[in-house]
């Protein structure tokens, strides 16, 4: 087991500054052009994969380093970049952990490469939870799987929405009901590779902010797939609903399902995005304040402005502290006794949205403009409050796992 530290060692160091040269360099060049198109930014993610950042290495490399500090690294600075072309780099990573999390060694063998392509034929993955009546609440999926033995494939029926590269991706990873008595227990993650008759992209959303990251929803009309497409194979899940059954009998049941340990996985690297943005409008208010003069001084030497600044550095230094304990403990085999996952994500994404707030105050009116970044990585932040899990209920996962009674 590593020893938690805050240092990161040379090679962390040496990837870390590859990454921000990236980011600076390649993304943030970027960043305003593909805001406005509101489009897949292709050109970046194929300099990505060109360059080794889109890729199943690399971000094994960082998943597997065993200070746990290698995705939140790598997330924040891709994000300091810019959030919109950062979560379409990085949004194929959430089905390959859904994957990872649900999969037989065959399973994620076959399908994560097939999620990246090479620099070549860049693809794409879609992780498909959401539902138009079931955000938050998990519990009222209606997008159903039914088995047919005879055939030995599954059918799919349903509509996803909120879908990072959803219709656009070479391989979707679709939560669904397989036993609608057990509520969100009865739940499984299938493979739906592209051109599966059934599958469809329905509406693509106009979002207010990370717009050059494409969401849509996905329409399934009995799709079929193969009994290989289940993650983690029939046997798996038989045992795993009947012992689902078993403990709804006897109460208390607690086992988790496929799409929530998708995102428990994933919490603490969205806690890393949003100390990426925030650290952005943080490091471009703060330029501001040094050379922005009023009354015959940089308003910096104001107190107003210069306490803003001090508590946005504190909360961003928090906030980091926060996603990289969660990391660690994850990588570490340490469970989140205290929610700490959903601690980092929390009051991550709240000093997202205050932060960037903060940064426009800052630049007066300049900063209500699309002159200058902050007006978009504010736009960008309100995302972090409500997808993977929104703050309210981070809050009650939290109180829950305190209390160890089911609050509402």
């Amino acid at each position: 087991m590593a020893e938690f530290t805050m240092e990161l060692n040379d090679e962390q160091k040496e990837v870390r500054d590859w990454l921000h040269g990236f980011a600076a360099d390649v993304i943030r060049p970027a960043a305003a052009e593909w805001d406005e198109r509101e489009e897949t930014p292709w050109p970046v993610i194929q300099e990505a994969a060109k360059v080794g950042i889109y890729s199943l290495d690399f971000y094994a490399q960082q998943y597997f380093d065993p200070t746990g500090l290698g995705i939140p690294m790598a997330m924040e600075e891709l994000f300091w970049g810019d959030a919109g072309i950062a979560l379409s780099i990085v949004g194929t990573g959430l089905a390959a952990v859904g994957v990872l999390a649900n999969g037989t060694e065959e399973q994620i063998g076959t399908w994560i490469p097939q999620m990246y392509g090479d620099a070549s034929d860049v693809k794409v993955a879609a992780f498909c939870s959401s539902e138009p009546d079931a955000g938050s609440d998990v519990a009222s999926m209606r997008t159903r799987a039914v088995y047919d033995e005879a055939k030995d494939e599954w059918v799919i029926n349903g509509t996803k929405t909120w879908a990072t590269n959803g219709g656009i991706a070479n391989v979707h990873v679709v939560v669904a009901v397989v036993d609608p008595e057990l509520g969100s227990k009865g739940h499984a993650s299938f493979i739906v590779p592209a051109g599966t008759p059934g599958l469809a992209q329905g509406q693509k959303f106009k979002k207010h902010g990370i717009r050059a990251s494409h969401t849509a929803e996905v329409i399934l009309d009995n799709v079929r797939v193969p009994g290989s497409c289940l993650l983690g194979g029939k046997e798996k899940l038989d045992e795993r609903l009947a012992r689902a059954r078993e403990k709804a009998k006897q109460g208390g049941e607690r086992v988790k399902n496929a799409a929530m340990a998708t995102f428990e996985a994933s919490r603490p690297a969205v806690g890393a995005m949003a100390v990426g943005t925030a650290r952005a409008a943080y490091e471009v208010a703060l330029d501001y304040a040094k050379t922005r003069e009023q009354f015959g001084r940089p308003i910096i030497d104001n107190q107003g402005v210069a306490f803003q600044l001090a508590d946005m550095r504190t909360s961003i230094d928090a906030a980091r502290l926060l996603v990289w304990r969660a990391s660690w403990m994850a990588v570490n085999g340490k469970p989140f006794t205290a929610a700490e996952g959903s601690m980092s994500k929390l009051f991550a994404s709240e000093t997202a949205k205050q932060v960037t707030g903060q940064a426009i105050q800052i630049l007066g009116g300049n900063g209500y403009t699309r002159e200058y970044p902050v007006e978009r990585m504010h736009r960008d932040a309100a995302i972090y409050t409500i997808f993977e899990g929104t703050s309210e209920i981070q809050r009650l996962v939290i109180a829950r796992t305190l209390a160890g009674t089911p609050i509402r």
